[in-house]
């Protein structure tokens, strides 16, 4: 409840109030419009106080931080998947090049004992 959070976050119920109304916190609602507070919340709601009042930042300076901070965690998971995917296309790599060298014929050819087996380069002055 709005009370509960304020007070474990350490504002005013108004303040959470008009940080809802910005869009910098969404809590969870009850069937009967009754707000939600998780701990994720509870976390959020200290943080945006940290930048206000500690780094005394503006509502709008706020909403900028944690639109960015989203964009990155955004980023991190997208550099997440093509790792993930970079991994899987190696592997699939690695398997083709295994199976062309598991491929290749190498049969041995038995030469008559008589016959040399190795060519000689001829000599350019004669």
């Amino acid at each position: 409840m709005i009370s509960v959070a304020a007070n474990l976050a350490g504002m005013h119920p108004q303040t959470l109030r008009i940080y809802e109304q910005k869009g910098l916190i969404t809590p969870a609602r009850t069937p009967k419009n009754t707000r939600l507070y998780s701990e994720d919340d509870i976390k959020r709601l200290r943080y945006i106080q940290r930048l206000t009042t500690d780094l005394g930042m503006n509502l709008a300076g706020v909403e900028k931080v944690l639109e960015l901070e989203g964009q990155i965690d955004g980023l991190h998971t997208r550099i997440a998947a093509l790792r993930r995917e970079m991994e899987a296309v190696t592997q699939r790599l690695h398997a083709e090049v295994e199976a062309v060298h598991r491929s290749y014929k190498r049969e041995l050819v038995l030469l008559p004992r008589n016959e040399i087996a190795v060519t000689r380069k001829k000599n350019s002055q004669g």
